[in-house]
């Protein structure tokens, strides 16, 4: 007579209850960090284009006529969020990157404004560009 091998069904179900639990908190941690990843990404390019932006005015004395192709300082091109300069005269500008949830907003003061932020994040207390899901800066 031959020994049965293999698993019982008690073990394939505690296997199946573990890997469940290790999803059920590996996913959520996995996407935040995705997130904050593409925060980055924002980040990067609007402080890139403050200095772009200050280029600009140094060469012409005005804001006016930036974030156009073919100047000092276009618009930046990325994969996760769209940019615009919502406001743009002489003297001032601003700056606003959208996606994922986020609207953050730069002027030419260098105040660093997080607008928006997507259901289960906390928007800062103070003028910064939220990093965290808690709302830290």
């Amino acid at each position: 007579m031959r020994k049965a091998t293999g698993f019982s069904l008690i073990e394939l179900m505690i296997t199946l209850a573990i890997i469940g639990i290790l999803a059920g908190v590996a996913i959520p941690a996995y996407t935040d960090y995705l997130t904050r990843a593409k925060i980055a990404e924002a980040v990067s390019a609007l402080s890139d284009m403050r200095v772009k932006m200050e280029r600009h005015f140094q060469d012409n004395r005005t804001y006016v006529g930036a974030c156009a192709a073919g100047t000092q300082a276009p618009l930046p091109a990325t994969k996760n969020f769209t940019y615009t300069c919502p406001e743009l005269t002489a003297t001032t500008y601003r700056i606003q990157a959208t996606g994922e949830g986020f609207t953050f907003d730069l002027d030419q003061a260098n105040v660093r404004r997080t607008t928006a932020v997507p259901d289960g994040w906390t928007a800062p207390a103070t003028n910064c560009w939220v990093m965290g899901k808690g709302g830290g800066c």
